[in-house]
């Protein structure tokens, strides 16, 4: 299905951000400018806005328009729903060593489809609450035949567009259907560590996997979060029966 005009724009403004053009705290162009590069109505610039703002990239400067914001969000693990923007449930994040190609555990290798031994990149983050205290340590892996196709992904900071988007621009595949497995357990002690918790500690562990239209893996990641930080609420229609 061909893109409409909103959604063009945004990918548009969005590939000049990752591509540098406009940095962190760079205004972009006016919305005047950007209706007559595209032959648009205001609330059609209006909308690729609204969506760039969606994914977290960028916000309303009074009466200067829009900015790039110096810090991009983040998510724990799962819950990525078609209809959730980046911002929800988006969190400040920092990125944990330098992405490296390694064997990941056996329960992420059967995922992603791979023979013993064989590597996957993964890349870690912190996902952090409002006063910087550690919400979520998430682990991502990448096959290999993402990783090669998206160099951007062993850069060691953020990916300004998100990796999901990167990702789609590079190859072209968007995640199309996701899986996430919750489970209960103890920390490692290298967890308990990165969330500056201390042993015993319980948290909840979302594997989430993220599919494209083919069935093909994207991305599995795994996120630990203090069970007493982790929720989830569910609402849905009940019958008489």
């Amino acid at each position: 299905m061909p893109k409409l005009k909103y959604e063009e724009i945004a990918d548009s403004l969005r590939a000049r951000i990752a591509d540098g053009e406009f940095g962190s705290g760079d205004v972009l162009p006016s919305g005047r400018d950007l209706c007559e590069q595209w032959s648009v109505s205001r609330a059609t610039v209006i909308k690729a806005m609204d969506v760039l703002r969606g994914d977290g990239l960028v916000a309303a400067r009074q009466g200067q328009g829009f900015h790039v914001l110096a810090t991009p969000l983040a998510r724990p693990a799962g819950r990525r729903r078609a209809d959730a923007t980046r911002v929800t449930g988006g969190h400040p994040f920092r990125r944990l060593g330098k992405p490296v190609h390694e064997t990941p555990p056996d329960r992420v290798a059967r995922i992603l489809d791979l023979a013993a031994g064989v590597s996957a990149l993964r890349r870690d983050r912190l996902v952090l609450l409002d006063d910087g205290a550690p919400l979520s340590l998430v682990t991502a892996w990448f096959p290999a035949d993402i990783a090669e196709a998206c160099p951007k992904l062993t850069q060691a900071g953020p990916i300004a567009e998100g990796t999901t988007h990167y990702v789609a621009r590079q190859t072209g595949r968007s995640p199309a259907r996701g899986t996430d497995l919750t489970k209960v357990r103890l920390a490692t002690s290298a967890e308990a560590e990165q969330l500056r918790r201390e042993l015993p500690l319980a948290v909840a562990v979302v594997l989430h996997v993220a599919h494209d239209k083919d069935g093909r893996v994207l991305v599995a990641e795994e996120g630990v979060t203090p069970s007493d930080l982790w929720e989830l609420t569910d609402n849905y229609p009940m019958s008489h029966g």
